[in-house]
């Protein structure tokens, strides 16, 4: 693929999209915009008190994936962000707010934020939602051994599936992919993430917005 592209991965705590973006961009030389946690200086606190920090770990949130789509979007090259902007508001803030760790008044104001910033923005080519059930993310959590995840309630998730699902199905800034995961191995199967890769390829260049694979 030789004209540019923007590529945003999708997807629940767990589910993959990270790794996806990993071996995506070293399939087609995208460049890499990868979600802060390890210098994420809100994301521990966050979880052992969603109420206290979840406004000021959301704006952060914000303000790190508005500078890498800017990037992005400005940049000659291809590349492949992991996790959009827009499921900062659509799927965390609004999963907060609704899980009454936001207040209604600190969601208004973070909310119309989101909004004035993403008017300046181009959206992706394609978002790739990678899908996997609430079981399977808690196995994977439990498997990648973050010690501040390991207490994510399931409830949390269950709530996060959710605003996904919404959120998804309303989104008409651009084509979507969605990967259903569950079955899928794209780390340790090369079929797999041939499967994946083709799936892309194909929702690039076809003129539906919506493939589920």
């Amino acid at each position: 693929m030789t004209t540019k592209r923007f590529i945003a991965i999708a997807g629940n705590i767990g589910s993959g999209k990270t790794t996806l973006t990993r071996m995506l961009s070293d399939h087609y030389s995208w460049e890499p915009h990868f979600e802060v946690v390890s210098n994420n200086p809100y994301l521990s606190d966050f979880y052992g008190d969603m109420n206290r920090w979840s406004l000021q770990l959301q704006v952060f949130f914000l303000s790190k994936r508005f500078q890498a789509h800017q990037t992005i979007v400005k940049s000659n090259i291809s590349a492949i962000q992991d996790r959009s902007i827009y499921e900062d508001a659509h799927i965390f803030a609004r999963a907060l707010k609704e899980g009454g760790q936001m207040d209604e008044r600190d969601y208004e104001n973070y909310f119309e934020l989101y909004t004035t910033m993403t008017q300046f923005l181009n959206p992706p080519d394609l978002v790739v939602y990678v899908k996997r059930s609430v079981n399977c993310l808690k196995e994977r959590i439990k498997e990648r051994g973050r010690s501040f995840e390991q207490n994510i309630p399931k409830d949390y998730l269950q709530l996060l599936e959710r605003c996904y699902e919404d959120w998804i199905k309303e989104y008409d800034l651009g084509k979507v992919l969605i990967v259903n995961a569950d079955t899928l191995d794209f780390k340790n199967s090369e079929d797999d993430f041939k499967y994946v890769c083709s799936q892309i390829e194909s929702s690039l260049t076809h003129p539906t917005r919506f493939t589920n694979c």
